[in-house]
């Protein structure tokens, strides 16, 4: 999901670059500095589903 949001933040930074604009102060630097912390916390397994406590990601019905 964070990495969705990342790609989504990345986007509205890069359009913000091509037009030369700032919204309310907010360049597209700012906006790529948090489309990169957004991609280092889905890194780190924050924000993602489907994890269980025995690691295994695929269940199986018996």
């Amino acid at each position: 999901m964070l990495a969705i949001a990342a790609a989504i933040v990345f986007g509205l930074g890069l359009l913000l670059d091509l037009i030369g604009t700032s919204i309310a102060g907010i360049s597209g630097t700012t906006f790529l500095l948090l489309g990169l912390l957004l991609l280092a916390l889905h890194q780190a397994g924050i924000g993602t589903a489907g994890a269980t406590r025995s690691g295994n990601w695929r269940r199986t019905r018996r």
